[in-house]
């Protein structure tokens, strides 16, 4: 697939359409020390084209979130002792993800073993698409076959250092191919995968392969792949497929990035300076 291929593919905003035909996301993000990796996933699902976007925190961050989000719904949930969301969660966000047309899940939530229980649990009874990013990717390592249990259509956004974790192996094993390690990913746990670095790789299960060109070293910077996954949910929301919302996701996070870089430069560019770029950036899908 190429980009003028995953353009058209994306649905056009009809005179008579509401707020309903664009997409319910719901993004499980967050904990005590992850409230900007929440922030930055829920605010890019929103200016990403979704028409309604949750973030579904535990109860203790809630008052932090309902102040940084404006046009984000926040949604308090059960949580663990580090304000990650725990597994008394579990039923009523299955329930309320009924409710909606795609998932983020990840950013933010930490490594506490509850929550990556909770997150594996989601993945195996959660019936909507998903995008699963930081330590969403990172509750699989150890449980890679769980993968395979997926009851939704799966999308994984690991950087390569995530990558290595999950399969076990050297970072350098990744970084030298790319490609190969990511169409074998793809094919053996029918996911797509979108291996973030330099050319970003995106692969879908069948081997179809996209290599990203937007972009640039300034966009090595914390939160920067939180607003990644957020838009490709936000994507599959509105009715792409899951392969080519990856591959938008991909190209116009990367543009946003090249509008950005040209007022901030590569040093000082933040994940908020991205963030701002996205409505210009998007102008192209109408």
């Amino acid at each position: 697939m190429n980009i003028k291929d995953a353009i058209s593919s994306f649905p056009k905003k009809g005179p008579e359409s509401h707020k309903g035909d664009f997409g319910r996301i719901l993004v499980i993000a967050g904990s005590s020390a992850g409230t900007g990796a929440a922030y930055l996933t829920s605010q890019a699902a929103a200016l990403s084209v979704s028409g309604l976007v949750t973030l579904a925190v535990g109860k203790s961050i809630f008052p932090v979130m309902t102040v940084k989000l404006t046009e984000v719904m926040v949604r308090p949930f059960f949580e663990t002792r580090d304000w990650s969301l725990g597994l008394l969660a579990e039923k009523e966000i299955i329930n309320f993800s009924d409710t909606t047309d795609a998932l983020a899940i990840g950013p933010g939530i930490s490594r506490n073993k509850e929550t990556q229980n909770l997150v594996r649990n989601l993945i195996a009874k959660v019936a909507k698409p998903v995008v699963l990013d930081a330590d969403g990717i990172n509750s699989f390592v150890g449980h890679l076959d769980m993968l395979k249990e997926a009851k939704s259509k799966l999308v994984l956004t690991p950087h390569e250092g995530e990558m290595a974790r999950l399969l076990g192996i050297e970072v350098n094993d990744i970084s030298q191919n790319r490609k190969d390690v990511a169409l074998k990913f793809a094919s053996e746990y029918n996911t797509v995968l979108v291996l973030k670095g330099h050319k970003t790789v995106v692969v879908a299960p069948g081997g179809d392969i996209y290599v990203n060109e937007t972009g640039n070293v300034g966009m090595a910077t914390g939160g920067s792949g939180d607003i990644l996954t957020g838009m490709i949910a936000s994507f599959i929301g509105r009715g792409t497929e899951p392969f080519a919302a990856a591959v938008l996701g991909a190209y116009f996070h990367g543009l946003a990035g090249d509008i950005a870089v040209k007022e901030k430069g590569v040093l000082s560019l933040l994940a908020t300076d991205i963030l701002n770029k996205l409505p210009e950036a998007l102008k192209a899908l109408g």
